[in-house]
């Protein structure tokens, strides 16, 4: 859609992120579905192919690109499937990003490395069972013991909860409701007392795994926090302002992927002697599908373009992130309505851009709190 607007460099991003896709996902996308099996194989490639530092600097070994690169690519991966492209997502922005925009220098010499190649997967734990929006109630606590801190609790919904080699989590060091009593640690797998819990069984986006965290008497040392003790929330809260632009990305790429599918098939399918793109009632559809899918690539290009410059995104990314899951949902379903008995079935992708497209209206802050961070933003006058 809007690629003309890009530069030739862009283009090549493109099109690297479109034969990957095509090469390694695509021939696997539905068995992948079915069985719900989380791919750790082409986590590796991917990381090898560079996607998987895509923010990093190349001194740590990423491939020091920009956050229009970064949409690009997401969106390309998730034209062919929407559980890659949210695992890809979550590995850049979360626990990579976490570690890239408050490690100190030990720490993201230690960690970037791996992460950005691929050869470790990384995860983010803040969610917990009573607490998903109502992250200041966190119930996951870390007490500090000599130059150890103990932790105790459990998250949840964490993508590569089971696979992942290092996690980042926030757990609560002060008093609860406290917004700087929490802090993050910097957890590597194998550490006593952190285990995988159970894998959640989901509507959509099932190859990309979804899993608990449990923490038992986790010992941990003063070097694994980022930054100091209580900045942990705080230091989330900025996180998930760019972690909203790679789900405004992934929303985009379900939104374009089902246009695109859309548009074919409706030049393809023929009903009473005619493709059923004559027909106003089909191409009525389209029309609203490719004009929500352009407003909606504006603003989450509008993010990037925000966060390159360092400027304030916190009000344009819920923007990019709320608008973006809400049309991919639209335009997914209308999909599906397009392509009549046949979006249905399994053989046609509109149906699994169906399923996968709600989550988008739900994971890193639901569209309510979007609407909760927009109105607060507008009011202050930002």
């Amino acid at each position: 859609m809007s690629s003309t607007h890009l530069s030739h460099d862009m283009n090549i991003i493109r099109q690297s992120a479109r034969d990957f896709a095509e090469t390694y996902i695509r021939p696997h996308v539905m068995e992948w579905d079915e069985s719900q099996h989380f791919p750790v194989d082409l986590m590796h490639n991917l990381g090898a192919h560079g996607f998987l530092g895509v923010l990093v600097p190349e001194e740590y070994d990423g491939s020091g690109l920009g956050y229009q690169e970064y949409i690009t690519i997401i969106e390309e991966i998730t034209k062919v499937c929407s559980s890659i492209g949210l695992s890809v997502a979550a590995h850049n922005s979360l626990c990579t990003g976490h570690i890239l925009q408050f490690g100190n220098e030990a720490q993201k010499k230690k960690y970037l490395p791996k992460l950005a190649t691929g050869e470790w997967i990384g995860a983010w734990g803040l969610t917990e069972p009573n607490t998903g929006s109502d992250a200041g109630r966190m119930q996951c606590v870390a007490e500090k013991d000599g130059d150890h801190y103990v932790l105790n609790g459990t998250k949840c919904w964490i993508t590569h909860g089971i696979s992942g080699n290092v996690a980042v989590v926030i757990a609560r060091t002060g008093e609860l409701l406290d917004s700087r009593g929490m802090s993050a640690f910097i957890i590597e797998r194998g550490t006593p007392g952190f285990k995988a819990g159970k894998k959640e069984n989901k509507l959509g986006m099932r190859a990309s795994e979804t899993a608990e965290l449990i923490f038992e008497n986790c010992r941990v040392h003063k070097d694994q926090m980022m930054g100091a003790e209580g900045e942990g929330f705080i230091q989330s809260m900025k996180v998930l302002d760019g972690g909203r632009i790679s789900i405004a990305a992934l929303s985009l790429g379900i939104a374009k992927g089902s246009y695109e599918a859309s548009l074919k098939y409706a030049q393809e399918r023929q009903q009473f002697g005619q493709p059923i793109s004559k027909f106003q009632g089909i191409s009525f559809k389209l029309a609203d599908m490719a004009t929500k899918t352009e407003a909606a690539e504006l603003l989450v290009r509008k993010a990037a373009d925000l966060k390159n410059h360092h400027q304030p995104v916190t009000k344009v990314s819920a923007m990019a992130k709320y608008y973006a899951s809400e049309i991919a949902v639209q335009v997914a379903t209308d999909a599906i309505q397009i392509h009549g008995g046949y979006g249905y079935t399994k053989d046609f992708p509109v149906e699994k851009f169906f399923r996968d497209s709600k989550l988008c209206t739900i994971g890193e802050g639901t569209s309510e709190i979007q609407k909760l961070v927009i109105s607060r933003e507008a009011l202050k006058g930002n």
